[in-house]
């Protein structure tokens, strides 16, 4: 009965062992899982991150491609093509796309420039702005352009910059399809088609449509011209003018039009003469139809309406509505002719008044009065005379009340009123109104007589 209850004992004993050891292997099994489980579901976790980093990515613009991180960005940036401008400053009613503008916006107004530079002491409205102008102090330039090797410290700047090389103009203009590579080119470009100039020049009142055009407009005011010519020492009040100048000298003349085969230093001189071959004039005038190829044509032109005359003589105080003839006017000052006739020695303050001249020698007088079939030499002269047919006389002399076909009579008449007697003997003390008559006068000190009898 022992040995029988031995062999019982050691069956159950066996099995029992068995068990525990394939306990032990299962329990080396789950300790090698674990592990691999936790690898897999950090794997698992980065590759979530991945694919929601990259979904960040797919807010792309339908109109312009550009892709954002955040929807709220694509919300902002597509304002730019809808031009939807939701905030509204209280004070001037200017309408801003972001929030973070109108607040920006806000200080120009209240003054306020919190961020202040440590090395210069100079102020700024924005984080951003002082950031910026650190690098002018560091001459830090992170921005490498692929095309040319330029370096720029802003990265506006940079984009600005490829721009050029791409050729991309994303931003056009509904009124005369003109193309920008720049939202504020554009911004500022509508300015021209509306009249809208919001910054005034508190020295003179002149008034601008951008603030970069009032910075370099109060360079005129100040004298300060800090950029000089490496050649001939000429200085400048303007970067842009003294590298235009210095073309001039290296003889660069890189922009070239494809209709004639004419090059030009500046690319904006290259645009102002392919009007000439385009008919475009976008400058319409305020007042009446006419319409012009130049902004400043359209200027000198509306003075006519307004009667704006700014550029003053220092020496007599005569005011002009052109800054050319203001220069002529002071070199009638200082007796100075430089333009010479070749034919009969006459001398001249302009060229233009030697080619006027010009035509009394070649005796061509292309302008024909349509009533009575005369012929003029000059354009002006032609519509003078057409005046006399139609018996128009518009300048009225508020004095007496007496009126004139021309502007030039009508100045000429008033002096008898002022008085004025602007053209002085350079060989005596009288003077006279008139040109003329000082002409005339002086031949009695030259002894100079122009007029020769035919006959003896």
């Amino acid at each position: 009965m022992e040995v029988v209850e031995e062999e019982i004992y050691a069956c159950d004993t066996e099995p029992s062992r068995t068990n525990h050891e394939d306990t032990e292997e299962q329990t080396d099994q789950m300790e090698v899982k674990e592990p691999r489980d936790e690898v897999n579901e950090a794997e698992d976790k980065r590759n979530f991150k991945t694919q929601r980093t990259k979904s960040k990515q797919l807010h792309i613009c339908s109109q312009c491609g550009k892709s954002f991180r955040h929807k709220g960005n694509l919300k902002k940036h597509m304002r730019i093509h809808t031009g939807e401008k939701p905030y509204t400053c209280p004070q001037c009613g200017q309408s801003l796309t972001t929030a973070s503008s109108l607040s920006y916006h806000l200080r120009i107004h209240s003054g306020e420039k919190p961020f202040n530079c440590d090395q210069c002491g100079k102020d700024f409205t924005s984080s951003s702005n002082l950031s910026k102008h650190l690098r002018i102090h560091t001459n830090e330039k992170p921005h490498l352009c692929s095309f040319c090797g330029k370096r720029f410290s802003r990265l506006d700047n940079y984009k600005q910059h490829q721009k050029k090389h791409n050729g991309e103009k994303p931003y056009h203009c509904p009124q005369c399809e003109k193309t920008f590579a720049h939202g504020d080119s554009l911004k500022y470009h509508l300015r021209i088609h509306s009249g809208e100039k919001p910054y005034n020049c508190e020295q003179c009142g002149k008034k601008l449509i951008s603030l970069s055009h009032l910075k370099a407009h109060l360079t005129v005011h100040s004298d300060e011209k800090p950029h000089v010519c490496s050649y001939c020492g000429k200085s400048f009040s303007l970067l842009s003018h003294c590298r235009r100048h210095q073309k001039t000298h290296d003889e660069v003349r890189d922009h070239m039009c494809f209709e004639c085969g004419k090059s030009f230093t500046t690319a904006s001189q290259l645009k102002r003469h392919q009007k000439i071959h385009t008919g475009e004039k976008p400058y319409k005038c305020s007042y009446c139809d006419k319409s012009f190829s130049r902004s400043e044509n359209l200027k000198t032109h509306e003075r006519v309406h307004t009667g704006e005359k700014p550029y003053h003589c220092p020496q007599c105080g005569k005011i002009f509505a052109h800054t050319n003839s203001l220069k002529n006017h002071l070199l009638c000052h200082a007796g100075e002719k430089p333009f010479n006739c070749d034919q009969c020695g006459n001398k001249f303050i302009s060229s233009s008044h030697l080619k006027k001249h010009l035509k009394v020698h070649s005796d061509e007088k292309p302008y024909v009065c349509s009533y009575c079939g005369k012929s003029f030499s000059r354009l002006e002269n032609c519509k003078q005379h057409q005046k006399t047919h139609n018996e128009v006389r518009d300048h009225m002399c508020f004095e007496c009340w007496k009126s004139f076909t021309t502007a030039s009579q009508l100045k000429r008449h008033q002096r008898i009123h002022t008085g004025e007697k602007p053209y002085k003997c350079s060989y005596c003390d009288k003077s006279f109104s008139r040109s003329e008559h000082l002409k005339r006068h002086e031949r009695v000190h030259t002894g100079e007589k122009t007029y020769h009898c035919p006959q003896c």
